[in-house]
């Protein structure tokens, strides 16, 4: 397998059968074999009855189902584990990320192990645009991870250096500072934003700032506590 296709959803019945086929139409034509793999993170809407019907004649469509929500960071985790390809891509489910856009990702791989998307145009409302950047501003300071946007979720992994990296609650906005962290090479590429036409935002004030924030300083602790020797000769 080459590649893995993790989708985190959470109430998004809306949404997912027009963002299937946009993948399944854009992974064809890039022509290597692929996997999506689907988390229904405790919805309880329609969301897990859609995706039965999708997988009923798509053999590369594969469905995990939480027991209720665990949240964004499980849900990744959670499709890591089962994914069997070379390499991991990550988008949302609100359609917001455009499928289209994963082969500027895939152009970029051969020099990184981490590639992430950079929604240089964000279409989102002003106050999640204000509060991203804030957290961006703040992450870049505390981190050190060189990055734009973290907050996007369409992204490339190697796998190998995906297995080596443990996840924590929350922590899936800090990917590229854990893969720094262990000596990965990680790359940011500018990709296109979508708005939200169907289905409602999962994220608000405390989600989207303060616990990040709290987790920012978590990363920092772990960036300066890392351990750190040279070996002069072995014998």
């Amino acid at each position: 397998m080459k590649y893995s296709v993790v989708i985190p959803l959470k109430n998004e019945e809306e949404n997912i059968k027009v963002l299937i086929e946009e993948i399944e139409s854009v992974m064809k034509k890039i022509g290597s074999p692929f996997e999506v793999i689907c988390i229904d993170d405790g919805s309880d809407d329609q969301t897990l009855t859609v995706l039965k019907g999708l997988a009923t004649h798509r053999p590369f469509l594969r469905i995990v189902c939480f027991v209720k929500n665990f949240g964004q960071s499980s849900a990744f985790a959670a499709g890591f584990a089962k994914a069997s390809g070379e390499f991991v891509i990550t988008l949302d489910g609100d359609r917001q990320n455009n499928p289209a856009d994963i082969p500027l990702l895939i152009a970029k791989i051969d020099e990184a192990d981490l590639v992430c998307g950079w929604r240089v145009d964000r279409r989102d409302h002003w106050r999640k645009k204000v509060i991203s950047k804030m957290a961006n501003q703040i992450r870049g300071r505390l981190c050190k991870d060189g990055m734009h946007d973290t907050g996007c979720s369409l992204k490339l992994y190697r796998k190998s250096a995906l297995d080596n990296i443990k996840l924590y609650h929350g922590m899936h906005r800090f990917l590229p500072a854990l893969f720094l962290l262990e000596g990965y090479k990680v790359r940011e590429v500018a990709v296109s934003h979508r708005e939200r036409t169907k289905g409602t935002t999962k994220y608000n004030f405390l989600n989207r700032s303060i616990g990040p924030i709290i987790d920012m300083f978590v990363v920092r602790w772990m960036r300066k506590k890392r351990l750190k020797y040279t070996i002069r000769e072995e014998l």
